[in-house]
């Protein structure tokens, strides 16, 4: 039988600090809808934890879709329905609300536009109070890029010049002119943040 699960070394390492985060940011209750859900493991882990949630994932790319139904399975939950293919650069999402939406690892390994389809989407599916929360490398004003996030900001560059870390203030100037408060920031390992968005 073929195991349809892909592995990101990184869902590992940093599941339970977001989770951490997380149980201060989601609500009691909802629909919580996953951007780029990528191989599945995080929402695998997350619907273990916060069983009183339903998860919706997401990814545009295939090999995605089949690996988290995969991961899913595996980890016997049941408060996930079934992934949904989604671009966030479009203005197509196949679903008209949530009460929550994340965001993990995403917005440096897209083009601009993906994190300005994300702000605009998350703007349209969010009713007031609810968060859209990002996690990821960024670089500051104010703040030294740590010399590991320049070198994989070069590297991203080298695979796609349209990807590379992204400035916080640029993304919470467009948040901002979405509808968004300004962001509650917390430090995270590996020099990433958790970045939470909520809808005025």
């Amino acid at each position: 039988m073929t195991d349809h699960r892909l592995q990101a070394p990184a869902a590992l390492r940093n599941r339970e600090p977001i989770l951490d985060v997380l149980r201060g940011v989601l609500p009691a209750s909802g629909l919580v809808l996953e951007i780029a859900s990528g191989s599945g493991q995080h929402v695998a882990y997350f619907a273990q934890h916060l069983p009183h949630l339903t998860f919706q994932p997401s990814d545009p790319d295939a090999a995605a879709l089949q690996s988290i139904p995969a991961w899913t399975h595996d980890a016997g939950v049941t408060n996930v329905l079934p992934s949904v293919m989604l671009d966030a650069a479009s203005n197509d999402w196949p679903l008209a609300a949530a009460d929550a939406i994340i965001c993990i690892n995403m917005i440096h390994i897209s083009p601009w536009r993906s994190c300005e389809g994300l702000l605009r989407g998350a703007a349209r599916l969010l009713r007031p109070g609810s968060p859209l929360y990002l996690y990821g490398p960024y670089r500051r004003a104010e703040v030294a890029t740590a010399p590991s996030n320049d070198a994989f900001d070069a590297a991203l560059k080298s695979r796609d010049p349209e990807w590379g870390l992204r400035d916080l203030e640029t993304v919470a100037k467009l948040a901002e002119a979405e509808g968004f408060s300004a962001p509650v920031i917390t430090e995270m390992p590996a020099n990433n943040l958790s970045v939470v968005f909520r809808r005025r």
